[in-house]
């Protein structure tokens, strides 16, 4: 008998899913464990793994399908097997969301209304080329994808089912004589005469629409108190130097946000009331430092977590750093690994920006946004010379401490990373 592969949950408030593309065809031989499709759920894009051994024998919603949990995507069984398409779900109805909800979660987790899911279709060849004033048939997601790259949809052929335009055909499009992005160069020259850009309406996202709905809560709901210190950078920097230059020949090569990331674990150890939740009728302490940092994507942004970052060296939460923001890239993150954070770090120093102030992330307390380190003349011994410091603003919730205990909690961040050693201990 055939084994029917369901839309999983992969996230704490995902209803329905998206089915980006898939990594297999029908007829192809599959292995457990190998990847079946990508997925995308309110908070990231993963891949589908298979749990069976067998041929894909079925694939029951089309790339570009939004598919409710449980409901049947493909059939895996042996060759020749007979599979009939399993009765569609209906899409949960999204339950009202809390003031502050009590669960962890690292990237915004308040559910968007979504549209009821694509009726289950089973893939066809594709149609011939489409009559002039046709409706063009595209995918949400290719349709998407199109509108980012300036991309024409009916000047593209598709490949889906019914001549259905999937994210691939757009992808081929400009390297097959598609229409152009907008805002290319004609002739290798920059007019100044035309639109900044082609006007065009664009579906939110999944995610987008998340982080909309979320972040609105957060500063609609959340009695704010921002805090800003200003950092010496010198000790900072000067020992980030040695340590690169000194360990470079065993491929060490530490960032400014490392030493962010382990000094707000350290902080918080020494200021434990900051790592703490909102509940509503309760507060929450936390007993780990689980250090989440921001990480940007074409969609949005997801927040991945360094686990208990207060037992780990600088050097464990650089490679932990590094491996989960390439994971964030590739939208391969679990959902364990953005989960659960209890702090969070929104570093945008890298773009140059000095100051800033980040929206906490509930049920956070609490987020430091951390600036660019900037060259300027500083007082030292009474002197004016040229010093180069840093600035971090934390954002906290009143609700759960005051703007004093959020001053001590920059008070101990600054006396760390004024004196980097202690977090070589």
């Amino acid at each position: 008998m055939a084994n029917i592969i369901e839309m999983p949950k992969l996230s704490d408030t995902m209803t329905v899913g998206t089915l980006v593309k898939w990594l297999k065809k029908e007829g192809d031989a599959v292995k457990s464990g190998d990847m079946l499709a990508e997925v995308e759920t309110d908070k990231a894009t993963m891949e589908l793994e298979s749990f069976f051994d067998g041929t894909l024998l079925k694939i029951f919603s089309p790339a570009g399908s939004q598919v409710a949990i449980g409901a049947g995507l493909c059939a895996i069984g042996k060759p020749g097997e007979t599979v009939e398409a399993p009765a569609a779900k209906p899409t949960p109805a999204a339950a009202p969301t809390p003031a502050m909800p009590p669960s962890t979660t690292a990237v915004p987790a308040a559910v968007a209304p979504t549209p009821a899911p694509a009726p289950v279709v089973t893939p066809a060849p594709a149609a011939p080329a489409r009559a002039a004033g046709e409706r063009v048939k595209i995918s949400p997601l290719a349709k998407k994808l199109a509108a980012e790259k300036g991309i024409d949809p009916s000047q593209l052929t598709g490949s889906g089912p019914g001549g259905r335009i999937v994210r691939a055909d757009v992808l081929a499009g400009p390297k097959s004589g598609g229409a152009k992005p907008a805002g290319s160069f004609v002739g290798g020259s920059v007019s100044n005469k035309g639109p900044v850009q082609e006007e065009r309406v664009v579906p939110v996202s999944t995610m987008r629409g998340v982080i909309a709905k979320r972040m609105l809560e957060s500063t609609t709901q959340i009695p704010y108190v921002y805090l800003d210190i200003e950092i010496d950078a010198e000790p900072l920097l000067g020992i980030r130097e040695q340590l690169n230059t000194g360990l470079e020949k065993e491929g060490v090569k530490l960032s400014v946000n490392d030493f962010i990331l382990k000094a707000s674990a350290e902080a918080l150890r020494r200021v434990p009331a900051v790592n703490s939740s909102w509940e509503g009728t309760q507060i929450r302490y936390h007993g780990a430092a689980h250090v989440a940092f921001a990480v940007a994507m074409e969609d949005g942004l997801i927040t991945p977590v360094v686990r208990d970052a207060h037992l780990k060296n600088i050097f464990q939460i650089s490679t932990e750093a590094k491996a989960l923001g390439k994971k964030a890239k590739e939208k391969k993150l679990t959902p364990a690994e953005f989960t659960g954070g209890t702090f969070c770090v929104s570093n945008l120093g890298m773009m140059g920006i000095p100051k800033f102030t980040a929206i906490i992330n509930p049920p956070n307390a609490a987020i430091l946004a951390v600036g660019t380190t900037v060259t300027k003349p500083v007082v030292k011994n009474g002197q004016i010379v040229v010093g180069q410091t840093l600035t971090v603003t934390l954002s906290c919730d009143h609700r759960v401490f005051d703007g004093a205990v959020g001053a001590q909690y920059l008070k101990a961040l600054k006396t760390l990373l004024e004196s980097p050693a202690l977090l070589l201990v």
